[in-house]
């Protein structure tokens, strides 16, 4: 079942052509389209889908700097204070509030390794508050866990996730951006070795620049075009609760769910680190790239293997025309099935956790495709296989809060401005020649 997702009306007139042309509709082509609007930058944002359809609605919703692997602090940073500024410079509602984040765990191997990232973070400026048991019990009032201890990260928040995509996508309309949903982008044209344009399924749009920002579609769109992008797809599940008086008031992690608090009472929740892997071609294809990722996470991963994965969707081996019916076309929105046994197991550790939330129930659950890279830092980087193409993606499931600090960059980039933050660490080189691709940090 697609998560909520708020209605953005498309705009009237095909163009003919853009400066530049950003490929999806999510969180980071949203954002990216915003900002290059904001720049006077004639700019055309296409989404095979609807806007924010796929995970960029279907995510925790989380804005943080906490646990981040260090590479990703700069532009988290500068995201976190875009979240603030957005709000009221759109004029929309994206759900921002710097609420603050609490984790709690009755594990010292957890307490040490949040001791040592808020060591490491601070050398940035980031506040990392490790918890006391006392602290920690305090902070979760009528939890039943003796905890061990806990962090907390109090300039860290939430977002909307089905509010942001489509608040930022229509803010960048009123600067003169053109939507269109319902659209796929079948592929580039390319001239002399260099970008032209973008050809969709209503036409050619004429441009010399395009931001891919695709999430688990990016790698099979630049493989028709010779470009190998190592991204490995890991299905998520999230259930939104009916509302109810609200027991936790901030973003709460513990070892067996995570749960944020919306604006109507209900809470987003999910079992906390988990997810289930269906790898199609694609999958076996990174397989080699992927495993020691892999072998690192496998007890949080659940694997089912189906036809489907090998059919249908990011993971199959797809071959298209540009002149016939594409693979986004055939699939407008990837909707995987929820995990239900997942579902009961978190609303079952939350009612458990905290008795006043007894008669809390499930009112919706949904699955979501989350594109990961081998080191789970993104890629927001030219190619120069192909020069005038920006990809952004590879999100890894910690995507929905850095999106506007990774607009901001891969609209630097289209636009051959000075970039927001150092883009050294989401090179596209460094996943297909080794260089600097080191293992996972914190996430």
């Amino acid at each position: 079942m697609p998560a909520p997702i708020r209605y953005v009306q498309d705009s009237r007139f095909f163009p003919e052509s853009a400066d530049v042309v950003v490929i999806g509709a999510g969180i980071a082509g949203a954002a990216a389209a915003y900002e290059l609007a904001r720049q006077g930058v004639s700019v055309v944002l296409v989404e095979k889908g609807l806007v924010g359809g796929e995970q960029s609605s279907r995510n925790w919703g989380w804005c943080r700097q906490q646990n981040r692997d260090e590479r990703e602090l700069p532009l988290i940073i500068h995201a976190l204070r875009r979240w603030e500024e957005l709000g009221k410079e759109t004029g929309e509602e994206l759900g921002f509030r710097r609420s603050g984040l609490v984790y709690a765990t009755g594990n010292q191997e957890d307490i040490n390794a949040w001791d040592n990232w808020g060591k490491m973070a601070r050398a940035y400026g980031v506040r990392s508050d490790i918890l006391t048991a006392e602290q920690a019990k305090a902070m979760t009032p009528g939890s039943t866990s003796r905890w061990l201890g806990g962090v907390s990260s109090p300039t860290d928040g939430h977002a909307e996730p089905r509010l942001a995509a489509a608040g930022l996508a229509i803010a960048a309309q009123r600067l003169g951006a053109e939507v269109f949903q319902q659209c796929a982008v079948r592929g580039l044209d390319i001239s002399a070795g260099r970008i032209s344009g973008v050809v969709t399924e209503r036409g050619l749009i004429k441009t010399s620049r395009v931001i891919c920002a695709g999430g688990a579609w990016t790698s099979m769109f630049c493989r028709r075009h010779g470009i190998d992008l190592p991204l490995g797809n890991v299905i998520g599940t999230a259930f939104r609760t009916a509302p109810i008086e609200q027991a936790i008031a901030v973003p709460l992690y513990t070892p067996s769910f995570a749960c944020r608090p919306q604006l109507d009472g209900s809470y987003t929740v999910s079992v906390s680190g988990r997810g289930r892997l269906s790898p199609g071609v694609q999958g076996l294809r990174y397989a080699r790239q992927f495993y020691p990722t892999f072998k690192a996470r496998r007890k949080n991963l659940t694997i089912r293997l189906g036809l489907d994965a090998f059919i249908n969707g990011p993971e199959s081996p797809a071959r298209w025309q540009f002149d016939r019916r594409s693979p986004f076309e055939k699939v407008r929105i990837l909707d995987p099935a929820a995990d239900m046994a997942m579902v009961q197991e978190g609303i079952a550790a939350m009612s458990r956790e905290f008795p006043a939330l007894e008669n809390i129930r499930v009112e919706q659950a949904w699955g979501g495709m989350i594109d990961s890279t081998p080191d789970a830092i993104p890629v927001i980087s030219p190619v120069a296989k192909l020069p005038g193409l920006i990809v952004s993606a590879g999100y890894s499931g910690h995507g929905f809060g850095i999106g506007p600090g990774a607009g901001r960059l891969a609209a630097d980039l289209a636009t051959d401005a000075t970039p927001i933050v150092d883009p050294t660490p989401f090179r596209y080189a460094r996943l297909v020649d080794g260089s600097g691709l080191a293992a996972p940090g914190m996430m």
